[in-house]
């Protein structure tokens, strides 16, 4: 994700434990509704993982009314009587298997759902749920994330989104390949992830089918419908690209808002000789007509407001090794996801006749050297706080720490890591406390102090041995 405001502008992954002779020992009983993450227990959910999600939904723009049927594939990790998803909407029915199951909502944000008969551990099973609801009606953790008009949706926003739109478990860890099919007017214009497979139209309605065969966090579905200008074709590298703009744009910023996603191609390929192999299958972007204050990096299609500019594109496409690729283990990494985008800007305008790394770097130090106490230097990186995920500190300092790495280190050491660091984590999840190793292990170096001058620690950072080659003056 990039704030407006900014400025600097199917690999499964098996749990431990869970699996084999250790599976059997579980005794039969509910999944958790507490998922993984302190930031927000109750995202995510114990006892399942989501291998598949078929979603179609039909969506009336007049009533702002969305009604949904969503088939989850899920794979038991523990003998189940009962287990639970995440989802606003109220809900109508539910099979499992095609067998009527019993559901409740016993929070607004948890679907409880009983099997007619225990499910083992180690066994697929589908889940069907049926629901409707005005999702613009719903808030969870303090966040009221549907955004639409009269004319277009777009189902967007960061850390959470799926709760408005579809049932999940919805935490990072838990990624799944995604079948999306929805139904709007056949004037509209749907787009979502990955690739489109076909649009059906039927009297005055279109359906729309868009399919992600690469595993994908929940928060990064989306789908987006209105009127839009649209363009396809390849990368000069050969990747499949598709770029929407909204017509509810002047024909001007329509023009200019096209403009700047056809870089999503040039980028993409840049970034794919600085990182390695572009991690999907295609590339692309949308502009909204929605007034939005911020881009976010929906794994394929970010997705951008009117005032879209070059260095949040970088930003964006940077993000699909560094926060879509390699998602964060808990919201408590995710350092590791806007920090390295935010540099990922700073390397490219390096490449593209802008200042150096080290120049950059230089001037972002000496512009904040001198707050010693503020929380842009005392937030601690590793463990920001929920209602800090999204402060400058994680993204602008974020930056700087790769920068002085790369001082310390050297730009040939530092573009390997990133490389193995996304090669490693390829469609999974990656802690802080991962790359700090990594990074430790790759160079040789005894990286301890300065990691923690960096993250942790809360005071300004000096000395060359912290990557910095100028005192604070």
């Amino acid at each position: 994700m990039r704030m407006r405001t900014v400025l600097v502008v199917f690999l499964l992954l098996l749990v431990p434990g869970l699996s084999g002779a250790g599976a059997a020992t579980l005794t039969a009983g509910p999944g958790s509704p507490v998922g993984p993450d302190p930031y927000w227990k109750y995202d995510g959910n114990g006892g399942t993982d989501a291998l598949r999600y078929n979603i179609q939904v039909s969506y009336d723009f007049g009533s702002r009314t969305l009604r949904g049927r969503t088939v989850v594939t899920m794979r038991a990790k523990q003998d189940l009587t009962s287990f639970t998803l995440d989802l606003l909407l109220p809900v109508s029915a539910v099979k499992v298997d095609g067998r009527t199951a019993r559901f409740a909502k016993p929070l607004n944000h948890e679907l409880k759902v009983v099997p007619p008969a225990t499910i083992a551990s180690g066994d697929i099973f589908r889940v069907d749920v049926t629901y409707a609801g005005k999702p613009d009606a719903y808030t969870y953790g303090g966040e009221r994330n549907w955004l639409a008009d009269r004319n277009e949706v777009v189902a967007m926003n960061q850390p959470h989104m799926a709760p408005w739109w579809f049932p999940s478990n919805d935490h990072p860890t838990d990624k799944a390949v995604f079948d999306v099919r929805v139904s709007v007017p056949r004037a509209k214009r749907v787009v979502s992830n990955g690739s489109l497979v076909s649009r059906t139209v039927s009297g005055t309605r279109a359906t729309t089918h868009w399919r992600t065969v690469d595993p994908m966090v929940t928060y990064l579905a989306f789908f987006a419908a209105g009127g839009y200008d649209v363009a396809s074709g390849r990368t000069g590298k050969g990747i499949p690209y598709y770029y929407a703009v909204s017509q509810q744009l002047s024909s001007g910023d329509r023009t200019r808002a096209m403009r700047q996603l056809r870089q999503s191609g040039p980028v993409t390929d840049w970034l794919q000789g600085w990182l390695g192999t572009y991690p999907f299958t295609s590339t692309g972007g949308l502009v909204t007509g929605l007034d939005v204050g911020f881009a976010l990096e929906n794994q394929t299609r970010p997705t951008y407001g009117a005032w879209i500019y070059p260095s949040v594109v970088v930003h964006e496409l940077a993000h699909q090794w560094f926060g879509d690729s390699v998602a964060v283990h808990r919201w408590k990494d995710i350092w590791i996801n806007e920090g390295f985008a935010t540099f990922s800007e700073v390397a490219y305008a390096a490449a593209h006749g802008g200042p150096s790394v080290a120049s950059w770097l230089n001037a972002a130090y000496q512009d904040r050297c001198h707050e010693s106490g503020s929380s842009f230097w005392t937030l601690d990186l590793t463990a920001p706080g929920a209602a800090n995920i999204f402060d400058e500190a994680v993204y602008d300092r974020g930056a700087m720490v790769l920068a002085a790495l790369q001082n310390r280190i050297g730009a040939t050491a530092l573009r390997d890591l990133l490389r193995t660091w996304v090669a490693q984590h390829h469609d999974g999840n990656a802690s802080v406390a991962q790359f700090e190793a990594l990074a430790a292990s790759e160079t040789g170096e005894d990286l301890d102090g300065f990691f923690d001058a960096w993250l942790r620690d809360g005071t300004v950072p000096s000395g060359a041995g912290n990557g910095l080659l100028h005192a604070c003056s």
